[in-house]
């Protein structure tokens, strides 16, 4: 009981409480025109008992909360948010001059209403010209009865003191789940093309089937599949109103954490789909582009950046990038050139490089059965720190399964404070080298289009590389712990 009994949030109660950040959307910016038929959004309020001072119009920009509009209340309470352009329907919320959510509700295509409303009862708050307001009024009053019910139904059963009171007091409980349940979907059947119902199939989960039996055996991934397969039942991802939820983002974080693959391939196939299909929406698809994009330019799991470049090849390149300015373009661009040439499998860039005596080596002439490159700097203080125990790790460990490492300094202009680290930290079985300044020079001169940098996406220091005998990268992206697992990993299963 303790796990099933939780408090019911109704719709409305979904987005109460203080904005952390307050920017306000671009199409707040137009100017007024008080009075005039022509514009885009006109509504009225009265909000007593303020007088004489600005309050806010809000709404959700996905999991953040943005300011759409103000107005000015005069000395009877009254305002009008209002502007030449109209508001992308969704919810939104009255905002108080301290910045606290005072009451949430719909906009939809007509956006000339009126709100009469009491700071001490907020519960009966009046809407009038908005048809869809009067459904969600409806949804809201029921749902808060219910919550309120189940809350005391929960207190009573804390402070039950025999089995046969909690026994009752549960199947009171699970009646009133029920009871909210069915309220739920009688305003998705009776009131199908309203945003309150359209807003409740967005936050709907399927429940999961009983297990089939299939020639006498459980199919335990039926229930998971059927989830999967149905998770975004009845809702189509070119509808600019979903960004203006609280709930569609989390529910698609959700569906990406739960139900898809973490293998790039399984990911990109979602991601396709999603913005395939949104590319209609104003708001919705550069929503999830810059979603998906700032998710997977530097992704939680090795080899995900996948997605990014297919993102960036399928998207960007193809003109997408006039929704960016020109800092942005042009730092996605060259994030994702230096991406395309270290993916997982692919074979390593050619390295030229001087040795600590200056002799030129070359990383194809390097044979073994693994070779962990590091790309450091010597007056990088993480590098500082993770060199040294790289070097830990090698020599307790790395070093019986034959690994070569190929330290590479990428400034320079710091040969001396290299070479004095090197030896200092006893660096030794190691390839140590470098890229002289005029070999980078020379390589520029010729119009070579990528550096070492750029090569292996030497963004930040280190950056660290394992490649199998082929010189293929097999893994990359990875702290020091998760390269020796990886690396024990792959020979036990290469001895078996």
């Amino acid at each position: 009981m303790n796990h099933t009994m939780k408090k019911i949030l109704p719709l409305s109660a979904l987005i109460i409480g203080i904005l952390l950040s307050l920017p306000f959307l671009g199409q707040a910016q137009a100017k007024k025109t008080a009075g005039t038929a022509s514009v885009g959004h006109s509504i009225q309020i009265t909000l007593k008992p303020y007088q004489n001072t600005k309050i806010y119009l809000g709404t959700n920009y996905g999991n953040s909360r943005v300011l759409a509009d103000s107005t000015l209340l005069n000395e009877k309470s009254e305002g009008v948010f209002e502007s030449k352009n109209k508001l992308t329907p969704g919810i939104y919320f009255v905002v108080s001059p301290k910045y606290s959510i005072l009451f949430d509700f719909l906009v939809d295509d007509a956006q000339h209403f009126k709100i009469v409303a009491d700071t001490l009862h907020l519960t009966d708050v009046t809407i009038t010209g908005s048809k869809e307001n009067d459904v969600f009024k409806e949804y809201s009053k029921s749902m808060n009865t219910i919550g309120s019910q189940l809350n005391e139904l929960e207190t009573k059963f804390k402070a039950a003191t025999s089995k046969a009171d909690s026994t009752s007091i549960t199947d009171q409980y699970n009646a009133k789940k029920k009871e909210l349940v069915e309220k739920r979907q009688s305003v998705i059947k009776n009131q199908p093309k309203s945003m309150t119902a359209f807003f409740l199939n967005v936050m709907q989960r399927p429940d999961a089937p009983a297990i089939p039996i299939v020639n006498g055996k459980a199919d335990s991934l039926y229930p998971f599949y059927f989830i999967k397969n149905h998770f975004w039942d009845d809702v189509i991802f070119n509808d600019d109103r979903l960004v203006r939820t609280p709930f569609f983002e989390a529910k698609l974080d959700e569906y990406f954490k739960n139900y898809v693959s973490r293998e790039p391939d399984s990911i990109i196939e979602e991601v396709q789909y999603m913005l395939t299909v949104a590319k209609t929406g104003k708001e919705i698809f550069p929503f999830l582009l810059f979603k998906f994009t700032n998710k997977y330019i530097s992704p939680e799991f090795m080899g995900q950046d996948k997605v990014f470049l297919h993102i960036y090849q399928n998207f960007f390149a193809k003109g997408d990038t006039v929704l960016l300015n020109e800092a942005s373009r042009r730092s996605i661009t060259d994030r994702a050139y230096s991406m395309m040439a270290n993916q997982l499998g692919l074979a390593a860039p050619a390295l030229v490089l001087n040795d600590v005596q200056d002799k030129k080596i070359s990383l194809y002439d390097i044979k073994a059965p693994y070779t962990f490159i590091a790309f450091w700097d010597p007056t990088c203080s993480h590098c500082k720190v993770e060199i040294p125990r790289l070097d830990s790790f090698y020599k307790a460990i790395w070093k019986n399964y034959q690994i070569n490492v190929l330290s590479v300094n990428i400034n320079y202009k710091e040969i001396a404070a290299w070479k004095t680290f090197i030896k200092d930290h006893h660096l030794e079985g190691w390839t140590n080298a470098y890229q002289t300044e005029a070999d980078l020079t020379k390589e520029i001169k010729e119009g070579r289009p990528t550096t070492i940098r750029q090569l292996y996406d030497v963004f930040k220091t280190p950056t660290f590389y394992l490649l199998d005998s082929g010189k293929r990268i097999i893994a990359k992206n990875l702290s020091i712990e998760q390269f020796n697992d990886f690396i024990v990993n792959t020979a036990k299963k290469a001895n078996k």
